[in-house]
């Protein structure tokens, strides 16, 4: 196989940017293929943290080719601080490269994207405020302004003077906010460009061509199914696909170049932002999760939503994902859990629902019904092999397996690179 999708199979936080790690390493190019600087990953090496935002995970290996493809919006300030945070830490960023389709997103976009959610109120949806949900808006709208754009001064100089009228026009009249100078947008953005175009590429030739000689692409994604615009909780999701067949279209590349997708969950579920979320705990239980587990955002530091494991939302991801099999990570963060719990179906007004509803409404007004299973007393944060896992442990993985549907390929027992335990061949 050559080319393999990592999914999050939950609301995202799934520990991706460890799965991604731990596979970069046998991968020749990692890919990006969709969302902004609203997502992170944190990956742990030798005890060293590193967050990244818009970068791939695959750039702390010394010769893997990292891509940001066509279907990421990028803020050009927090990719060059990124870059520098690296930089400024050992890593070397030469073998990053941009597609020049990849749209930016602009100081109008993160405007909008606070004024717009200040307006809902009680309604809002939780966005991070980084101008992403706006910037998409535009793309759609095709009004937006692409990589590509900033590195052309008169084709760029025109697309802003037609786009920052309509937009001063808006923040102005309809939210009395001070307008944006042009001058100090279009030569600040003309800048960054130039800090940009060593890295800017066509990078749809770029993965097919690594495809197409053999080489091991690993594509990336940011959030989770559970956001997917389409196929996630509407209307408190991203504006992209973080689905698989998000990397199809987010990076150029035909779906029959794919050849296996994975699924990360976490051995519980969180959330971040607002929405139904059935199996949510708001005891001591919960509370106690979520400080073992570090569950708070990467970018925006808030608290997560912590709740026990729902295989509901499970099997919607394998079903609209095609998932070849699930990692399943931070399961040490149960060590010492009398007993857990899986949510294996809903109730919705006295009728049992065994699959993920289509309609908002009804998932709102959900109610889980659980299967509960033993805990352990160990702690798993040393093992290293599954048969050394205690017997709960291995019951709980097996059940999942089970009201899932398909196999656990993976387990992650701890933060750090090394406490990751694969179950078969991945790549």
């Amino acid at each position: 196989m050559s080319a393999v999708v990592v999914v999050g199979a939950q609301w995202g936080d799934e520990g991706k940017g460890k799965v991604i790690d731990f596979l970069s390493e046998q991968a020749d190019v990692v890919v990006r293929h969709q969302g902004g600087n609203n997502a992170g990953h944190t990956v742990v090496v030798n005890d060293q943290e590193f967050k990244l935002h818009l970068v791939p995970s695959g750039i702390l290996y010394p010769d893997t080719l990292c891509v940001i493809a066509n279907g990421v919006v990028i803020d050009p300030k927090v990719l060059l601080e990124e870059l520098a945070y690296l930089n400024n830490r050992g890593v070397d960023t030469r073998r990053l490269r941009i597609s020049s389709k990849a749209h930016v997103v602009m100081p109008y976009h993160a405007k909008l994207d606070a004024v717009n959610e200040d307006r809902r109120g009680d309604q809002k949806i939780g966005t991070t405020l980084r101008g992403i949900g706006p910037a998409y808006m535009d793309k759609a709208a095709r009004v937006g302004i692409r990589i590509g754009d900033l590195l052309h001064p008169e084709e760029f100089r025109e697309r802003l003077a037609r786009v920052l009228e309509e937009k001063n026009h808006i923040l102005s009249r309809a939210y009395g906010v001070e307008p944006f100078a042009f001058d100090d947008l279009y030569t600040t953005f003309l800048d960054y460009g130039q800090a940009l175009k060593p890295y800017v590429a066509d990078t749809a030739i770029i993965i097919n061509d690594a495809i197409d000689r053999g080489e091991r692409v690993l594509f990336e994604g940011a959030q989770g199914t559970m956001l997917d615009i389409d196929h996630g909780t509407y209307p408190f999701v991203t504006s992209s696909h973080p689905s698989a067949g998000g990397a199809s279209i987010g990076a150029g590349v035909g779906p029959t170049k794919i050849d296996r997708v994975y699924g990360v969950a976490k051995a519980y579920t969180t959330r971040v932002g607002d929405g139904p979320f059935p199996t949510e705990l708001t005891d001591a239980v919960g509370d106690d999760i979520r400080e073992r587990g570090h569950e708070y955002g990467t970018t925006t530091g808030r608290a997560r939503r912590v709740g026990w494991l729902d295989a509901v939302v499970l099997r919607h991801a394998v079903r609209i994902n095609g998932l070849s099999g699930l990692a399943v990570t931070r399961l040490d963060v149960l060590d010492g859990l009398k007993e857990l719990k899986i949510a294996t179906a809903y109730e919705y007004e006295g009728r049992p629902l065994t699959e993920f509803p289509d309609s908002a409404w009804v998932f709102r007004d959900a109610q889980p019904v659980y299967e509960t299973l033993p805990g352990w007393d160990e702690s798993i944060g040393t093992i290293r092999r599954l048969e050394d896992l205690p017997t709960n442990a291995k019951n709980y993985l097996k059940r999942i397996e089970a009201v899932v549907g398909v196999p656990v390929v993976l387990v992650s027992v701890g933060r750090e690179r090394s406490s990751t335990i694969p179950l078969r061949e991945l790549f």
